[in-house]
């Protein structure tokens, strides 16, 4: 076992590692991006925004973020298998700092990617959201709970064959709660901001809060024996 302040640098490591990687390729970031944006700009010419109510807003927009996210975060395992160099990081780090800092690379990327998109929807789908601060917690949790979930399955299919295919289909029903919470969370933020909103906003965010504390604790436990199998 590493004492923590080992594993921070080492995950810290990785970390850049991959932001460098990434700014040499932007492979990552533009396929995630020019997915999002072309989604967002066909379904805004589409379909008329006032006919949408505020769970089909949200859904759409969890929709595109969730497919970017299929679409890029798995590549932070796929690279390390097509580079050659996961041996090398399994000898330099320690298994968990190698989960960190590619939880924290997959939480950059998205976050980056939520950061351009989620303006992007209100501005196509002409929408301003009654309770600004509960969309971004919405925002940035369910971001996290993408992260999360998506990090572990990533690793888990990194040297398959149908690499991008499998991803997609594992991490569709992992996702689900997270979500389906963050779906909801995000309507009501743009609904309003009755009492019941409120209260079922509340739930919402506990519910994302916990979800990714839970997927990366168990992560954190099965990581060893994913990625020195």
């Amino acid at each position: 076992m590493t004492s923590s302040s080992n594993w921070g640098r080492e995950s810290l490591a990785v970390l850049w590692k991959d932001l460098l990687s990434e700014f040499r390729t932007r492979y990552s970031l533009s396929a995630v991006l020019l997915f999002s944006v072309t989604a967002l700009a066909v379904v805004s010419f589409s379909v008329s925004p006032y006919s949408l109510d505020p769970e089909a807003k949200a859904a759409f927009l969890w929709i595109v973020l969730f497919f970017s996210a299929m679409s890029g975060l798995s590549r932070s395992f796929v690279r390390e298998e097509e580079a050659r160099t996961a041996l090398a990081l399994r000898v330099s780090a320690s298994a968990d700092a190698v989960y960190g800092g590619k939880l924290l690379f997959n939480i950059v990327l998205q976050s980056a990617v939520a950061a351009i998109v989620v303006p992007l929807f209100l501005l196509l789908m002409d929408t301003r959201p009654a309770n600004p601060a509960l969309l971004v917690a919405a925002a940035a949790l369910g971001t996290l709970a993408l992260a999360s979930s998506s990090t572990i399955i990533a690793a888990i299919v990194s040297r398959a064959n149908a690499k991008g295919a499998l991803f997609a289909v594992l991490a569709f029903p992992l996702s689900l709660p997270g979500l389906s919470s963050a779906i909801g969370a995000t309507a009501e933020a743009l609904r309003g901001n009755m009492p019941e909103a409120a209260t079922g906003a509340a739930a919402d965010i506990r519910v994302l809060i916990a979800y990714s504390a839970l997927m990366i604790a168990s992560s954190l436990l099965l990581f060893d024996y994913v990625w020195n199998d």
